[in-house]
């Protein structure tokens, strides 16, 4: 580690330095004035006495606080020269940076909230994802259905998309059984029930897998308690359980009218909802509207919390509608649903692309029944009249001959209206955040 390194503010040692120099000096003059006292020169004891002490507590404190910070970047430093580029000698610095950063709550579920959070960890560590407990199919349905314990799918991709572990693990943690009784079994899905088996109970299960693998913030089920996710269609049938509400409604041909849990009145995590109190911005999506966004939002406590909050509320749609949820709906019917299902206008600023999505691509997904979400000429008097802003760029990133959200624009984007919006009339927040942003850009921390 250079000089340089040690010069960077952020590190916490140049303070406890300044302060032990402090100590010093009170101590000295203290001293200084007890001779000088000695000697005949008039100077109250008790001023000489407070000085001393006074100074010897700022000393104390600045050794014990210096070295501990001195000692974890050290082992901090080591421990990272075998991790890779992206982990060199600024990382702590480079951690420090990421704690003082936004404070946001992610809400949903599926694919797109992991994607949208791996973006979000590369400007702050102060996140908190609350997520859906309300699937019943797959792997995660199976070990719910066997064992009586919440679905872990969701919360184990939202776990690896923030933690701090290498490839081959999160690998391990991705694989499927494709044979025997665990076929189409996540290892990290057995984990999260064996943790959840060594634990109290579920949530505390969850912090256990937090801390083990290094979570920049936190993933929290948006409940303990067992839900189950219905839908009532246009034509007036019920359709019971998340996995089947999309094929029940392509089957019979009728859209989805609106979702609903049972048990009503299933209680919210007490921190997510402080989470959500104290939150910079709160982010509802990407994700699936109905089957992921709308559950953590049927609990009732959270829509509440959302509503007294002062962060800036967001939502970020789909880029394509999905088949048996959200068929032929424009940008703006993805809000009206949000809207309508909680009875509150709570969403301020919207995300949507306005980019073209080449044609080979577009093709596969038509084949499958999705079409882009696009913002129409109806949705602009509602947006207007519920003065809601939309924001709409070029937010399309293709992996593996997938859609996905640029998850690294976007956040950086979401991350800049809070600071914008929140923090406009705090002059040092705001340039402090500004700072912040300006330092992690330029320290290569946005390099995968």
């Amino acid at each position: 580690m250079n000089l340089f390194f040690w010069l960077k503010p952020g590190l916490q040692i140049k303070r406890w330095i300044i302060i032990n120099i402090t100590g010093i000096i009170l101590v000295f003059l203290g001293l200084n004035l007890f001779v000088e006292r000695s000697i005949g020169i008039e100077t109250k004891i008790g001023y000489i006495i407070l000085l001393i002490i006074f100074g010897s507590a700022l000393i104390a404190l600045s050794v014990i606080k210096g070295l501990n910070n001195l000692i974890n970047i050290i082992t901090y430093s080591r421990y990272s020269k075998n991790l890779g580029t992206f982990r060199s000698q600024n990382s702590a610095y480079d951690k420090n940076l990421l704690s003082r950063g936004v404070k946001v709550v992610v809400i949903g579920g599926g694919t797109g909230l992991s994607v949208l959070l791996r973006g979000l960890k590369k400007f702050t560590s102060n996140i908190t994802a609350i997520v859906t407990v309300a699937d019943d199919g797959g792997g995660s349905g199976k070990l719910r259905e066997d064992l009586g314990m919440l679905p872990p799918g969701d919360i184990r991709n939202c776990i690896l998309a923030l933690a701090d572990t290498e490839p081959i693990m999160e690998k391990l943690l991705q694989y499927r059984f494709e044979d025997g009784t665990l076929k189409n079994q996540s290892f990290g899905n057995l984990l999260i029930a064996a943790m959840a088996g060594i634990s109290d109970n579920f949530e505390d299960a969850i912090k256990r897998i937090n801390d083990i693998f290094a979570v920049m913030g936190k993933v929290l089920p948006v409940t303990t308690e067992d839900v189950t996710l219905y839908a009532k269609l246009q034509n007036g049938q019920i359709i019971k359980g998340e996995s089947q509400i999309p094929i029940k409604s392509l089957e019979l041909g009728s859209p989805i009218e609106k979702v609903f849990m049972k048990p009503k009145k299933a209680a919210a995590l007490e921190e997510s909802l402080e989470a959500i109190m104290n939150a910079d911005v709160i982010v509802l999506g990407p994700g699936s509207l109905y089957t992921s966004i709308l559950p953590n939002l049927l609990i009732e406590d959270i829509p509440k919390a959302i509503e007294k909050s002062s962060a800036i509320k967001v939502y970020v749609s789909n880029l394509m509608t999905q088949p048996g949820e959200t068929d032929g709906y424009s940008l703006g019917d993805h809000v009206k649903a949000i809207q309508n299902h909680i009875n509150k206008n709570v969403i301020e600023y919207v995300y949507g692309n306005n980019e073209g999505i080449p044609e080979d691509i577009l093709d596969k997904y038509k084949e499958e029944g999705a079409d882009p979400v696009v913002f129409k000429e109806r949705d602009r008097q509602y947006f207007e009249k519920n003065r809601i802003k939309l924001i709409q760029d070029n937010f399309v990133e293709i992996k593996k001959g997938y859609l996905r959200h640029n998850a690294v624009k976007l956040s950086e984007d979401i991350i800049n209206i809070a600071i914008n919006s929140k923090y406009i009339n705090d002059k040092i927040k705001f340039m402090e955040l500004n700072l912040i942003m300006k330092r992690i850009k330029s320290n290569g921390m946005l390099k995968d």
